[in-house]
């Protein structure tokens, strides 16, 4: 498939997905939102793919924020349709997508980009990044899941002031707040992500999609996670993962697992 802002390459069971506007610092505009969740969505159907990894074109940006000048001018209507069409094509997409994702942050992630970087599974960060949701800045909030996606990583009020006073933290602040699983020297973060990588794949993927939902669903309204746990749990003892993982066990091998 051909993109005009994204590149999507395959290697080692791994697809990465490169967010390719260097020139806007990689600003999230509609059609770079439609190309990451066509990319997102084709690597999730490729059965070869096991792990997902995001990351910004370039050394001074992940994703800078959203691109303003396409919703300047926008009346109220419009910008509620704006948050509610990115949230469900890219946004929560992401976060349910039953492929790994993880967002390798390097440099600025500002806005909309910090908000697709909550979006992924987890997030290892470049010593030189800069993360923030500068959107009160602009007379505006966070419309791509911020409000909620970072109070549910870092806490209440470390949410509320990051969001009130749209300042940035940088990679060690987010280290400390847990909004980052690691931190490394830019050279390091993909082979970082990679070797993160190589870990999951070992494991069976079909039961790393179950539990992706089950830990999703504690953070959804009016869904029980212990239940979606429960049902998750027992849907894996159908699985031929299931099968080939504990006779590996019990066998004292290591697992060959089928991905079904």
């Amino acid at each position: 498939m051909s993109y005009n802002n994204i590149l999507s390459e395959f290697e080692n069971g791994i697809t990465t997905i490169t967010i390719n506007r260097p020139k806007k610092l990689n600003a999230l505009n509609k059609e770079t939102i439609s190309e990451l969740h066509d990319a997102l969505d084709a690597a999730n159907n490729d059965a070869d793919t096991k792990v997902i990894v995001l990351i910004g074109s370039g050394e001074k940006a992940f994703v800078a924020g959203a691109d303003i000048s396409e919703f300047a001018d926008f009346n109220v209507e419009e910008g509620g349709k704006l948050a509610a069409k990115g949230q469900e094509l890219l946004f929560d997409f992401a976060e349910n997508l039953s492929t790994p994702i993880i967002a390798a942050v390097n440099g600025f992630a500002l806005g909309g980009g910090l908000e697709l970087a909550m979006s992924c599974h987890f997030r290892v960060a470049s010593s030189n990044a800069k993360m923030g949701l500068p959107e009160t800045s602009l007379g505006v909030i966070p419309g791509y899941g911020g409000t909620q996606r970072l109070p549910q990583l870092i806490g209440k009020g470390r949410a509320m002031e990051m969001v009130m006073t749209a300042g940035m933290i940088d990679a060690q602040q987010a280290l400390h707040y847990g909004l980052v699983n690691h931190v490394v020297e830019q050279t390091e973060l993909l082979p970082l992500c990679y070797k993160i990588a190589s870990k999951i794949i070992r494991n069976s993927s079909v039961a790393i999609s179950q539990a992706i939902n089950a830990i999703n669903a504690n953070y959804k309204d009016g869904i029980n996670g212990y239940d979606i746990e429960i049902e998750a749990f027992g849907n894996c003892f159908g699985t031929e993962d299931f099968k080939e993982g504990t006779t590996a066990f019990l066998e004292k091998r290591k697992a060959d697992f089928p991905g079904k």
